[in-house]
């Protein structure tokens, strides 16, 4: 059962990328544009997210387990250190650079755009390196788990 809500939820969640445009690349770069053709529009998709999350988490917290697992997975980390810093750096950089994040490349990526199809290879080659390169003992920053 829950291998097909997982499925449902990211089907509901790539259907909203597609309807409100945040799979077309252009539209978050011109976001990031704002001395010139500058979109509110992801504003307002992030806006509506936050407010879904958190009505969501309010109605969450009132069960005392999910529906579809023994108990609540919380992250554990709380801290702001080097990694987190350096990965969110990372992220942001490529998403400014392609104007995909790892959602929308794959909502995106039944339009074969070029864009898309270098950008999603080069993601997925870029998560396999970095699992290797964990497992294999290469250095992490301090403060990284492995």
């Amino acid at each position: 059962m829950r291998p097909l809500f997982g499925f449902l939820s990211g089907l509901v969640f790539g259907v909203g990328l597609v309807v409100s445009g945040m799979s077309n690349p252009a539209k978050v770069l011109n976001f990031l544009d704002i001395a010139g053709t500058w979109d509110p529009s992801l504003a307002f998709v992030m806006a509506g997210a936050a407010l879904t999350t958190y009505a969501g988490y309010r109605l969450a917290w009132r069960r005392s387990a999910p529906l579809l697992h023994v108990d609540f997975q919380l992250p554990t980390a709380r801290q702001i250190d080097a990694p987190l810093l350096t990965g969110a750096a990372i992220f942001g950089v490529g998403w400014g650079l392609g104007g995909f994040c790892p959602g929308p490349a794959w909502t995106a990526l039944p339009l074969l755009a070029p864009g898309t199809l270098v950008f999603l290879p080069a993601m997925l080659i870029g998560l396999w390196l970095g699992s290797h390169l964990r497992g294999a003992g290469f250095p992490t920053l301090k403060g990284a788990t492995r």
